[in-house]
């Protein structure tokens, strides 16, 4: 015979699902959120807070967030930097440190999750009445805020080394929006790898391996122009590279005196192509990602 809850009994059902999981009481579906965006979106909220608590558990992944700016910004700066303009090489880079902080903070998300899938986490979120989409939104979204932290630790150092912004408000706010916008693009690319990955050391490897060659066959640091055989070719269409190019033209960044600059259609129209290449992740990798989600945890039981 099948039993029919009352609504007081269903919301101390989800009362006790949530503290199972360690999120607050106000991830438990109310009348007010029957509607779906508004549903998923403070489901996606109260799962991000829940991801940025637990950080406190693993502050090692948060350490190395705010550290490896500094190391990149320090290495590259001077180490490199002398022989390949001094000053003005250091201000022209700063937009593609900031293009790599955004990319290596996706392997942030990529460990994030994983590791709650190999711990079960996801599994007792799956006994609350909680959306698949807002799940792996939480997730991105408590991340964007983790990349938040690196960028600023990277304009600090950018400071520091002596790069200032050379436009109006106007153009600075853009680049920020700009970046926020890649780093989400990015993000739901490290969800896609985690779901792909059997556990979370492979998700670690796995979420390195594509971030290194993506970020230094760019123009991040060099100019794509000098790279050899097709490799320019590639740089000039990678979406890091566009987002390095669009940070150097909307903070008005020159290059250094006979630095070889690109001309290709990405690098003249930089901040269109970012924009466009976000979406378009976007696009692909929450349809990917939801996809992979309902199949991964549909086989798991």
């Amino acid at each position: 015979m099948m039993t029919v809850l009352t609504d007081a009994q269903r919301t101390d059902s989800a009362h006790q699902g949530a503290a199972a999981t360690g999120l607050p009481p106000t991830a438990v579906p109310t009348r007010a959120r029957r509607n779906p965006v508004i549903r998923i979106l403070a489901e996606s909220a109260d799962l991000a807070l829940r991801n940025l608590l637990h950080l406190r558990r693993s502050p090692g992944l948060l350490i190395s967030c705010l550290v490896e700016p500094v190391m990149y910004a320090l290495l590259i700066g001077y180490v490199f930097g002398n022989s390949l303009g001094g000053p003005a090489y250091r201000s022209y880079m700063f937009g593609g440190l900031i293009a790599q902080t955004v990319a290596f903070t996706t392997s942030f998300t990529t460990v994030g999750l994983a590791r709650d899938l190999e711990q079960g986490m996801v599994d007792r979120f799956r006994a609350l009445p909680v959306s698949r989409v807002a799940l792996l939104l939480g997730r991105t979204t408590s991340d964007l805020t983790t990349c938040v932290a690196s960028v600023a630790v990277t304009t600090t150092c950018g400071l520091l080394m002596g790069w200032r912004t050379h436009t109006g408000p106007a153009e600075v706010a853009a680049g920020i929006l700009l970046v926020l916008l890649f780093s989400f693009a990015m993000s739901w690319i490290g969800v896609f790898v985690a779901l792909v990955a059997p556990n979370t050391q492979v998700a670690a490897s796995l979420g390195l391996i594509w971030l290194f060659p993506a970020t230094f066959i760019s123009s991040g640091f060099v100019s794509g122009a000098t790279l050899p055989g097709p490799l320019p070719t590639v740089a000039d269409w990678n979406p890091i590279t566009s987002l390095a190019n669009a940070l150097r033209q909307l903070f008005g960044n020159v290059p250094p005196p006979g630095f070889p600059v690109q001309h290709a259609w990405p690098a003249q129209h930089a901040v269109l192509y970012t924009a466009g290449c976000s979406v378009l992740l976007i696009a692909v990798f929450v349809t990917l990602s939801t996809w992979r989600y309902r199949t991964r945890t549909r086989t798991s039981h």
